[in-house]
């Protein structure tokens, strides 16, 4: 039986999630495969047969390196320095060159290929804030303990003073307010030992639509008063996951009266889920699915500068805010082996997404 090898090689290049383009020794591209056309921005239609050099003059890191493999028939591999924006949208970038050789060993021209390290480098973010909440935690824990006992004798003495106080002293509001602050560094101790605590998940068969469903259904009525929207919209594709369904609750439950209290003008709160059919969970593990919970609100949104501070334990914007809310959030989902990400600008809302890996309960036969 006859095969087309050429057809069939163009069949797979078409299939590849990485870039591919070919230039030949006169610096024309003369191939240019679906994923390269999406990661530069460029239809093969007007790069084919063009000059690469003219094609591409936007990205010099490119093109020097094309120049290099070209003249010097050595492979080149950057991933520090590529970053393309087809657009507007930022996609950091694994360039390498080879040489294109004939049977007889002759230079014919280049290759060049191209890997969307999105995922590679929100990962590491994700670990990178991993690592400062875990060294975080481990001071957190010591000063906690060291904090409570003294805290308790000053609320002990406060509520003391307070009922040795006549109901008409002009004093009583002064224990008062030390028993309010003091109760509000507890608050404050007792998340800080949470974001401590060594517990991991405790793996359960969880339905995300029924948790999310009953939170939203709890939080209707704040959202009613602040006349904010709530719609939903869910993959019913999704099985149950193993996950620990207390943890996921507490989740969800921050993120969604986050979104609702960002609106006290009111606006529109949805609640979405998808799943992610390939998606890298590390540099070195094959393609995963992935559940996404989508929580999106038309709040004024976030500025630049704070957005890069966001998760950060003590930050907030929140008047009586503690700013450990979504560092413990961060910490739950980092344990689930998933990934946390806020997409926002300032007055366009922001939304916060939850990856979760689609692992499920193995059938018992």
């Amino acid at each position: 039986m006859h095969t087309d090898l050429s057809g069939y090689a163009l069949t797979v290049l078409d299939s590849v999630g990485d870039g591919v383009i070919v230039i030949n020794a006169e610096g024309l591209v003369t191939l240019m495969n679906p994923a390269a056309e999406e990661m530069t921005g460029r239809s093969r239609r007007q790069v084919v047969g063009s000059r690469f050099l003219d094609s591409f003059k936007a990205e010099p890191v490119l093109v020097e390196m094309v120049e290099r493999t070209s003249a010097s028939g050595i492979s080149l591999s950057d991933q520090d320095n590529v970053v393309l924006n087809p657009s507007g949208r930022v996609i950091p970038a694994n360039a390498t060159t080879f040489p294109l050789m004939r049977s007889d060993g002759e230079t014919i021209g280049v290759v060049l290929t191209l890997r969307d390290l999105t995922s590679i480098r929100e990962l590491e973010a994700a670990v990178r804030q991993a690592d400062r909440l875990a060294t975080l935690g481990t001071l957190a824990a010591g000063l906690a303990h060291e904090v409570k006992n003294p805290l308790g004798g000053i609320k002990g003495a406060a509520q003391l003073l307070e009922r040795e106080l006549d109901d008409d002293s002009d004093l009583l509001e002064y224990p008062r307010v030390m028993i309010k602050e003091a109760e509000r560094i507890d608050k404050i101790i007792r998340q800080l030992l949470e974001l401590a605590s060594p517990r991991g998940p405790r793996y359960t068969p969880v339905n995300l639509h029924m948790v999310l469903g009953d939170i939203i259904l709890l939080q209707r009525e704040a959202a009613g008063s602040r006349d904010v929207s709530i719609s939903t919209g869910f993959d019913p594709s999704i099985p149950p996951i193993m996950a620990d369904e207390a943890q996921l609750t507490q989740v969800f439950l921050n993120l969604i009266r986050n979104a609702i209290e960002a609106m006290p003008e009111g606006g529109r709160l949805s609640v979405t889920s998808r799943v992610l059919a390939e998606y890298h969970l590390a540099r070195n593990e094959n393609r995963s699915r992935m559940v996404a919970v989508e929580v999106a609100d038309t709040g004024p949104g976030i500025s630049e500068e704070n957005l890069a501070k966001v998760g950060t334990p003590f930050f907030t914007t929140k008047d009586n805010g503690t700013g450990l809310g979504l560092a413990i959030c961060q910490k739950i989902v980092g344990e689930h082996r998933g990934m946390l990400k806020i997409d926002s600008k300032p007055g366009q809302g922001t939304k916060i997404s939850v990856l979760l890996p689609l692992i499920q309960s193995p059938v018992k036969g």
